[in-house]
């Protein structure tokens, strides 16, 4: 087994996987990603040492497939990161359409049930591996307007503190981390959308994003991807079943507006 440490990312072709992806590659681990967007995959691959799949984490045959090509690039898995995930509708919970509901639901509460299902017979084999799970400080409190995305968050909470009690005894350890507002191209269209369903305008949406952290400021990727190294290496080694907010403090998702 070759000595080098070994990540799956999933949605590791743009955003917060992406920027996981190459803090990864800097660090000296080989990354092996996948993506429901083929553009993203063939750029991200352009990287030295990520190599990927085209594939669309709601589709239990699709992850299959996906395990069985990462096998048969590497002997081993040190981590997996349960990065996918749709924002979902933005909507009174009465407007909801059930079929954006099951389709948020199935990316982002199916979709790391799927991968990591597929993946833990990896890790048991070599008694060892870490899983983070890519949750949001949605998984912490209420959420108005958005109902899926809040069911599905929270679930993952559960799953992560459940999976870490399954796979604790054969060294693996599973932990989740809860972005706050991350600064890009996703939290402008969540913006977006949530002003439209109020009817105010962006900037007060903005406002109000801003005052619900007590530090008063949006996240980077860059500092997600940090805590995924610190959870990852040596200085994580006796860390599990732990929800770890990166968020500058969210003191609640009201839609409380002044």
């Amino acid at each position: 087994m070759s000595d080098q440490r070994v990540a799956l990312v999933t949605a590791g072709g743009s955003g917060i996987g992406r920027c996981i992806s190459e803090s990864l590659i800097t660090q000296g681990w080989a990354v092996f990603i996948c993506d429901i967007d083929p553009a993203a995959v063939s750029d991200v691959c352009e990287i030295d040492g990520i190599e990927g799949s085209v594939i669309d984490v709601s589709a239990p045959d699709e992850v299959a497939s996906l395990i069985s090509t990462f096998q048969g690039k590497h002997e081993r898995l040190d981590l997996l990161i349960n990065n996918a995930g749709i924002a979902g509708p933005t909507a009174a919970v009465e407007d909801i359409d059930p079929a954006d509901w099951q389709t948020t639901i199935n990316t982002d509460l199916s979709g790391p049930f799927y991968v990591t299902r597929e993946a833990v017979p990896l890790f048991k084999r070599q008694q060892f591996g870490a899983i983070v799970n890519i949750a949001s400080t949605a998984a912490l409190f209420g959420y108005p307007l958005r109902s899926p995305y809040a069911a599905a968050k929270w679930a993952i909470v559960g799953l992560t503190k459940t999976w870490a009690m399954e796979l604790g005894p054969h060294n693996i350890r599973v932990n989740a981390i809860c972005p706050g507002s991350v600064n890009g191209e996703r939290i402008e269209r969540v913006m977006t959308n949530d002003a439209a369903e109020r009817g105010v305008s962006i900037d007060k949406i903005r406002a109000t994003y801003v005052r619900q952290v007590s530090m008063r400021t949006f996240v980077d990727a860059e500092e997600i991807a940090e805590m995924v190294s610190f959870l990852a290496d040596e200085t994580g080694k006796r860390i599990s079943g732990q929800i770890i907010a990166v968020d500058g403090h969210t003191e609640g998702l009201s839609n409380d507006f002044e």
